[in-house]
């Protein structure tokens, strides 16, 4: 199985743990990745604010290189996946914006590349047998609170990807490889994305919210399938207990990054010594 990778800005950068675990766990699965020539950002949540034909053009380019490959894609990057497929969406539906982007990338694509998120991938019966096939690390104790955050399900008719409401695919992965996913009100639920330097008070709020439901159901760390995500829910649980008198110190994962560890992979590989909140305390020998 041979997909085209974009692992967008994020994962050469700031999320560099979360390219390292799935590429590994893409390698024991047999899922090729094949990292697209001369890639460019695909705008993120900036462009969209600033003009119509920017966030269209930039996944656009993109694509037109992996359409040429005779490729679909994976994007692991829930903000890359969703501005992937708002771009084919408005493209495949408007003939002249389509014209006026392929003037503007100098390539004739016709948005026929398949977008897919990582999650995704999982839902083929050939990689879920192989996964459960090659699980050696029986993760005991391990409660996520699964979540999705608003890019990957939101809006509904552009990603079409799970309930938007309840979605339940990255929780069977879960299941899968022997953890214990809790029931929880805030799977779907916004942590502020990228409003951290224009209104940091409201990321504060939201990925309190997130991490108070999760700790309130019985969870002892957070999955999460989005850089931005993991960013705001690891990184500023310090400030939150600061600003709000509370106690978090909870483990933050990319879902590649629990794979990995029920496949044997070692802590180091998997970057989870990256993350601002330790997961030795949980992990515990289970990992080397």
């Amino acid at each position: 199985m041979k997909y085209a990778y974009f692992p967008g800005c994020s994962l050469h950068s700031m999320a560099e743990e979360y390219n390292m675990a799935t590429e590994l766990v893409m390698e024991d699965l047999n899922v090729e990745l094949r990292e697209i020539p001369d890639w460019n950002c695909c705008g993120s949540t900036p462009a969209h604010t600033t003009s119509h034909l920017l966030p269209v053009a930039l996944p656009a380019r993109n694509l037109a290189i992996i359409e040429k490959e005779g490729l679909d894609v994976v994007a692991p990057c829930a903000a890359c996946y969703n501005r992937f497929k708002a771009a084919n969406k408005e493209l495949n539906e408007d003939d002249d914006l389509k014209e006026t982007v392929n003037e503007i990338i100098e390539m004739d694509y016709q948005a026929n590349v398949e977008v897919l998120n990582l999650i995704e991938v999982f839902q083929n019966d050939d990689v879920m047998e192989i996964l459960e096939e090659k699980v050696n690390v029986e993760l005991k104790n391990i409660k996520p609170a699964v979540y999705y955050g608003c890019l990957l399900t939101r809006p509904p008719e552009v990603t079409e990807f799970d309930d938007a409401e309840n979605p339940q695919s990255m929780d069977q992965i879960m299941e899968a490889i022997g953890a214990e996913p809790v029931e929880w009100t805030h799977k779907v639920e916004c942590c502020g994305g990228s409003l951290v330097m224009a209104r940091s008070e409201v990321v504060l709020k939201l990925s309190r919210d997130i991490l108070k439901a999760a700790k309130q159901a019985g969870a002892n760390c957070i999955v999460t399938a989005c850089p931005l995500c993991h960013a705001n829910l690891d990184m500023r649980q310090e400030q939150i207990n600061k600003k709000f008198g509370d106690d978090f110190n909870m483990p933050i994962f990319y879902f590649t990054q629990l794979i990995g560890a029920a496949l044997g992979h070692s802590k180091k590989n998997l970057g989870l010594k990256r993350h601002f909140i330790g997961s030795e305390g949980l992990l515990g020998s289970l990992v080397g």
